[in-house]
């Protein structure tokens, strides 16, 4: 082990984590099904004698929650974890090293969300003493709340809330909601049960379609899946948006200020665009109070109202840590508490957590001379 990984293992341990280990071989479904597209199209899977399908840990939280979840463990408890992990990077390396703190079951959102903030904030201070550091945070549930608050039907909320933190995604859906595309419907029979919303017609439909062309209907999204997806997509196609509604929607994807005055822009947002952000706005100010108590230097914070991060189980605040101008992240994190309920568990549980790049740490010291 080196000196890096047992410093980080010990400050782990300092601020009350459990040590965890979970197998390298995992259930893919979970990945598959939650993770999102991103994830899904650079894991690697194999299949177990019994024809399950596995793949090589590509992360640590879903593997860190299946166990949480197998052993009933009791909340609120905190893991934490070193290894390997295996996915395709944009930058061409498949394997390498993560560490990270998975926080579950505390119910006082704007303290655990600070904490893991400060966790991560603490590692990087340590492993990289001196060097600046710099805090990119957003937030799904503002988001949300914004997409509600401005009136928009659900189906375009649920497509935006998707495409959050992909700034093409979200410009591309804008553009569709400004002017809703012609000439991209389905054809035939598959146009008619789309349009008529017969989501059991089209899946039927989508079906026949798969084994005439000798696809399993089995193999990735399944034709009822993808029947609810079309029908949504010929729903959202009808459409438009006010351009009071999608100047709103712009000016609050431009917000991008320091975290202490956050609160106050969205709140001057919210009245200038006359909404109310109720809860989503309170829980944002009480964790930016939580945030910069917690050791955290205000200056280096900014929330950026267009910031996500590419997996689908973040519901809260999302963030990420970097070297100012550096290419690419040391550190992200964020919410999830609908993920142990996805997972199985028989009751909600509340869940944050962060994972750190060991080679990306390493580099930066290596950078330092």
């Amino acid at each position: 082990m080196t000196a890096l990984a047992q410093s980080i293992l010990d400050l782990f341990a300092a601020r009350g984590a459990q040590a965890i280990d979970v197998p390298m071989l995992q259930p893919a479904d979970p990945f598959l099904d939650i993770a999102g597209e991103d994830l899904r199209r650079r894991i690697f899977l194999t299949e177990s004698e019994t024809g399950e399908t596995l793949c090589l840990r590509p992360e640590f939280t879903i593997p860190v929650c299946l166990d949480h979840i197998a052993n009933r463990a009791a909340t609120p408890r905190r893991y934490s974890y070193l290894g390997e992990v295996f996915r395709q990077r944009r930058d061409g390396e498949s394997e390498f090293a993560q560490a990270g703190i998975e926080d579950l079951g505390d119910p006082d959102t704007a303290r655990a969300d600070a904490r893991s903030l400060a966790d991560a904030h603490a590692l990087l201070a340590m492993a990289l003493p001196g060097l600046p550091l710099a805090v990119t945070l957003g937030d799904q549930t503002v988001f949300e709340a914004v997409l509600a608050a401005l009136g928009l039907p659900r189906g375009w909320q649920k497509r935006l809330a998707r495409a959050f933190g992909s700034p093409e995604m979200v410009e591309a859906a804008l553009a569709d909601l400004a002017d809703p595309p012609a000439g991209r419907g389905l054809a035939g029979d598959a146009n008619l049960f789309a349009a008529s919303g017969d989501r059991a017609a089209l899946a039927a439909f989508i079906e026949g379609e798969m084994r005439e062309a000798g696809i399993s209907p089995s193999a990735g999204r399944t034709p009822d899946e993808i029947a609810r997806r079309l029908i949504e997509k010929a729903e959202l196609s009808r459409l438009r948006l006010t351009p009071a509604q999608l100047d709103a929607l712009k000016t609050f994807l431009a917000i991008h200020v320091p975290l202490a005055e956050a609160p106050a822009a969205l709140a001057g947002f919210a009245a200038s665009s006359g909404i109310v952000l109720g809860e989503a706005l309170d829980l944002f100010s009480a964790r930016a109070d939580a945030i910069l108590s917690n050791g955290v230097k205000a200056k280096d914070i900014a929330y950026d109202a267009a910031f996500g991060r590419p997996l689908d189980y973040y519901t809260g605040v999302v963030f990420e840590i970097a070297t100012p101008g550096g290419p690419r992240p040391l550190v992200g994190g964020g919410r999830y508490d609908r993920l142990l309920t996805l997972l199985g568990a028989e009751r909600p549980i509340p869940g944050v957590g962060f994972s750190v790049w060991l080679d990306r740490i390493e580099k930066a010291r290596e950078g330092r001379g």
